[in-house]
């Protein structure tokens, strides 16, 4: 049984072949004297082979083997309840990978078509607007047209277990066994008249012909006839391998019918039995680029390997969560994150029925601790969670946004914007992009699911003579333009007779009235009549018609969502690049930096209404970690340098640019990206030549990611060659160091100097994530400095060895100190580079919210009043419960405040007459700071009660001060 009800401190283990089980028990000792009170891992439900995160599951009834045994699942669930620790487990409720047909389920699907015993799992539509898709499920994953692949062989059939299988590349496809009697059945004449008809084994295959003839077919939709089907070809399937096995003349044919249907390579017409075979699947097998107009099953966004599920349907919700019950049954879990809840058919009743289930399956191992849920959910401009979902927040990233826009000064936005227009040859708004980038995907890789919206649509409409002038094309444009001007990821209607909720209602008519504003030539009616289905408010004459409505509101709300994952995240976030520390999952690039004041109102909201939500800095989606972040940002307070000190290295570096019909390689826009990736990523420390040819490789990669996700001048889709070779030149030449170069000469000292301002940025950050309301949340290995990029730059191994060595070394020390610990912590702050700092602050900051849960979980967040010269410079804030007090206080725009210092920001030639007030108590009081053991004494200036920021922040660049009298 863990000690509270609520964790204290989550951290991420991101589990794999390279990370398993083993190795997670093994550093759970380190993780609790870390202070981290809840460990918080990846799926673990059988996934792809070779699998770096777990997301692509193929079994959930079992555990990836990649991971280890259910042994050491168990050990590592021992150790930690050993430590009285949580476990939070990650479900991912809304896909499986299809990848290589390994998948049993969807294996299932493509054997027995609709009729299949998990059809009802996947969310195919088996009779789509393409005639000949009726009844079967579209396989995009040929290479080539299949003609071509057909006839080169690529395609072949093979025998084996009892069963006809097609294979094609890696993977390895079912035939449907009503089929196999076109293989078994071929010469069959021949093969009686050369062994008589009266020999056993012909007597028997023609039987098992006559089996396979009489199955019911895959569209059979009554349960006895369907379970008949399974029986008897479990049957056949073991006739056929006694028979193949016992008669060599049956096997000779069988091999020999094989060889005739997989043709002769260069004689077209040899595939034609094939080419019928493959007709009578439940599957239609057709080029990879095919997927985006005519794939009719629902995807995991635009990835054709990730089939999403329907979690609506019982079965489907009982089966993917039998490993989490078994779990929790046995006392090894007690709380979840739920992936990607926005694409879920209805969200909210999901998580009530989770809730309701996880009270049954329990086996009272929670007590009366309800499950601990949050969710991944992306909220957009002053969005909150629907009050009815039974969750504890989100997986943190709205914290993520509050706290790095705090260290970007807002004042400069005008100047950045100017500097951008200027880089990029153009004045786009990013609400223009954004605009941009989900029509974008809407037209290409999710075109199909627009038209099939459009379809469902106009069927609507022909039923109203109001409403049946409306064409397709003007239909299906309105549904593009109303979801590429969604202010929100998806809204929450129900397919009941629930209304549409005031929060939902106004983010709709806000949609509509900006696609409108966009589209003064189209008949405002249409976007009138899909508004008023999306609100519930249209005529419905039958209960058919009011059924059909609310099937589109639903499927409409599951597109939303993925649009704008796929067309911001994926795709603007590497297009608009005015400062791309703004560019974070869950971010808002326009809002360029908050107020203290802004801030301090958003975490009194936090703590009024989500206390227990994730408080996340990094994460294993990120675009960049919290420490690159707090580099790039510092940026925002020096727009001249910045803008002069770009100017120069693109002159520099026009001699490695090229120009092909007059357009550049690389862009002006990605060669600003690149700067600003290398002010956020370069290591600390120097590098010898492998660690530097490994950091130019890690850039290129990125860099590489960066231009194909914004799909401007190559995309993974269309690649473009010469781009794309262009800029792995690029960089590979501007950071060449075996020969002189200018470039780097003048940019290693100004990275120095912002990476310096950085480490106190991100040591800021931190302090506000253990402090601040919400549970914080630590990606693995970020409790060290960690300057890497976007995934798989971030999902690389951790060196836990080191970090545990180092944190015994800080506890002896801590241990060993007393009168000088002031000036111990001092010299780590001198030494920030070396991680000791963070590492510590860490440690001493999640033991401290470990002693004092009450405080964090219910205590009141107070703005504290600042002043003085600096007072722009600091954010503070106290928590406060039942007589206890913390204040926590953290510099903030440093690249302003410490100039050209190489020092940290400490003492009286910093902070001046600067000062924090402190809470109103009875009496002036006295505070511990926690991080370095002084006592300070409450001052009375001008009527206020105060501390002096030159004493708050004498040895240690942050606070954390108890009060103690």
């Amino acid at each position: 049984m863990v000690d509270a009800p609520f964790p204290l401190a989550t951290y991420r283990l991101q589990f794999n072949h390279a990370f398993p089980f083993a190795d997670a028990t093994a550093i759970v000792p380190y993780l609790h004297a870390l202070g981290v009170t809840d460990c918080y891992i990846s799926p673990i439900g059988k996934a792809m082979p070779g699998s770096e995160h777990g997301y692509d599951a193929i079994d959930p009834l079992v555990l990836n083997p990649d991971l280890g045994t259910e042994e050491e699942f168990n050990a590592f669930v021992a150790a930690v309840q050993a430590h009285r620790m949580g476990l939070l487990m990650d479900v991912v409720s809304n896909h499986m990978s299809i990848g290589k047909s390994l998948n049993r389920w969807w294996r299932d699907v493509l054997e027995n078509g609709p009729s299949a015993r998990y059809s009802a799992a996947f969310d195919i539509d088996w009779h789509p607007l393409k005639r000949e898709l009726d009844n079967k499920v579209l396989l995009p994953i040929l290479g080539d047209q299949y003609g071509i692949v057909l006839e080169n062989q690529d395609m072949t059939v093979l025998f084996e277990g009892g069963a006809f299988l097609l294979s094609y590349g890696e993977h390895l496809l079912p035939l449907t066994p009503k089929s196999w009697s076109r293989i078994l059945g071929a010469r069959l004449e021949l093969l009686a008249s050369q062994a008589g008809d009266s020999e056993p084994s012909v007597m028997e295959l023609q039987s098992i012909l006559t089996a396979l003839r009489h199955l019911p077919g895959s569209e059979e939709c009554d349960h006895e006839r369907v379970a008949e089907r399974y029986r008897e070809v479990d049957i056949i399937k073991k006739r056929l391998i006694e028979l193949v096995t016992m008669s060599s003349l049956v096997a000779e044919h069988v091999q020999a019918n094989v060889a005739q249907l997989n043709g002769i390579k260069g004689q077209p017409q040899s595939f034609d039995g094939l080419d019928e075979l493959l007709n009578e699947q439940a599957y239609r097998l057709a080029s990879w680029n095919v997927a985006t107009e005519e794939i009719n099953y629902r995807r995991f966004f635009d990835i054709n390997e990730l089939a999403a599920i329907r979690m609506e349907n019982p079965m489907v919700f009982q089966e993917m969560h039998q490993m989490l019950f078994r779990c929790m049954r046995e006392g090894g879990v007690t709380g979840v994150r739920i992936d990607h809840v926005d694409g879920l058919y209805d969200p909210g009743q999901y998580l009530q029925q989770l809730k309701e289930a996880a009270a049954r399956e329990d086996g009272g191992n929670l007590g009366d601790r309800p499950l601990f849920i949050v969710v991944e959910k992306i909220l957009g401009k002053d969005e909150s969670l629907p009050d009815s979902w039974p969750v504890h927040g989100t997986t943190g990233y709205d914290f993520i946004k509050l706290v790095n826009g705090l260290f970007v000064e807002g004042a400069n936005e005008r100047a950045f914007t100017e500097l951008y227009a200027k880089v990029n040859d153009r004045e786009d708004s990013y609400s223009d992009c954004a605009y941009a980038g989900k029509q974008l995907i809407m037209r290409m890789s999710m075109a199909s699911e627009i038209n099939v919206l459009g379809h469902q649509l106009n069927v609507l409409s022909e039923r109203d003579r109001r409403s049946r002038d409306f064409t397709l094309n003007s239909l299906r444009h309105a549904i593009r333009e109303i979801i590429a001007c969604f202010p929100v990821y998806r809204t929450y209607a129900t397919d009941g007779t629930e209304q549409v909720t005031d929060r939902d209602r106004a983010y709709i008519h806000m949609a509509v009235a900006r696609a409108k504003r966009r589209n003064q030539g189209v008949s405002r009616q249409v976007f009138d009549f899909i508004r008023s289905i999306l609100l519930k408010q249209s005529d419905a004459r039958t209960a058919q018609d009011r059924e059909d409505q609310h099937r589109f509101l639903m499927k409409f709300q599951q597109i939303t969502s993925p649009v704008t994952a796929k067309g911001i995240e994926d795709t603007v976030y590497y297009r608009y690049n005015r400062l791309v520390s703004l560019n974070e999952v869950g971010g808002e690039p326009d809002q360029f930096g908050i107020t203290l004041e802004e801030f301090h109102k958003r975490m009194r909201e936090r703590q009024a209404r989500w206390p227990h939500s994730l408080s996340a800095s990094s994460t294993h989606d990120t675009k960049r970690s919290e420490d690159v972040r707090a580099r790039i940002n510092a940026l925002s307070e020096i727009p001249q340098e910045w803008k002069a000190s770009v100017g120069r290295w693109s002159r520099m570096n026009k001699k490695h640019r090229k120009e092909v019909e007059g357009e550049r390689l690389p862009s002006r826009n990605d060669e600003y990206v690149l700067y600003q990736t290398l002010i956020g990523a370069w290591p600390l420390q120097a590098m010898g030549d492998e660690a530097y040819r490994l950091f130019c490789g890690r850039i290129q990669q990125y860099m590489a990611k960066a231009i194909h996700e914004a799909k401007i001048h190559t995309s993974w889709v269309n690649p473009n060659p010469l781009y794309d070779q262009a800029m792995r030149d690029f960089v590979e030449t501007v950071l060449h160091r075996t020969t002189p170069n200018a470039f780097l000469d003048d940019f290693l000292p100004f990275q120095e100097r912002i990476a310096h301002c950085g480490l106190f940025t991100a040591l800021a950050q931190l302090m506000l994530k253990i402090a601040a309301p919400g549970i914080p949340d630590f990606y693995q290995g970020t409790e060290l400095w960690d300057f890497t990029l976007v995934d798989p730059d971030n999902r690389r191994p951790v060196d836990y060895a080191a970090r545990a060595k180092l944190a015994q070394e800080l506890r002896r020390a801590i241990d060993d100190l007393e009168a000088d610990r002031p000036e111990w912590v001092h010299a780590l702050a001198d030494h920030a580079r070396d991680g000791r700092i963070k590492l510590y602050a860490t440690m001493v900051g999640l033991d401290y919210r470990r002693r004092h849960p009450a405080l964090f979980h219910q205590g009141e967040y107070l703005p504290l009043e600042t002043g003085g010269s600096k007072k722009q410079h600091v954010c503070a804030f106290a928590r406060l419960h039942e007589g206890q007090a913390v204040v926590t206080a953290v510099p903030r725009l440093l690249a302003t405040l410490m100039s050209n210092m190489k020092n940290p920001p400490l003492g009286q030639s910093i902070w001046e007459d600067s000062w924090i007030a402190v809470p109103p108590w009875p009496t002036l009081g006295t505070y511990r700071h926690i991080l370095t053991g002084e006592v300070l004494t409450v001052e009375s200036v001008n009527g206020r009660r105060v501390l002096p920021l030159n004493r708050v922040f004498n040895h240690c660049p942050v606070a954390m001060l108890e009060r103690i009298c």
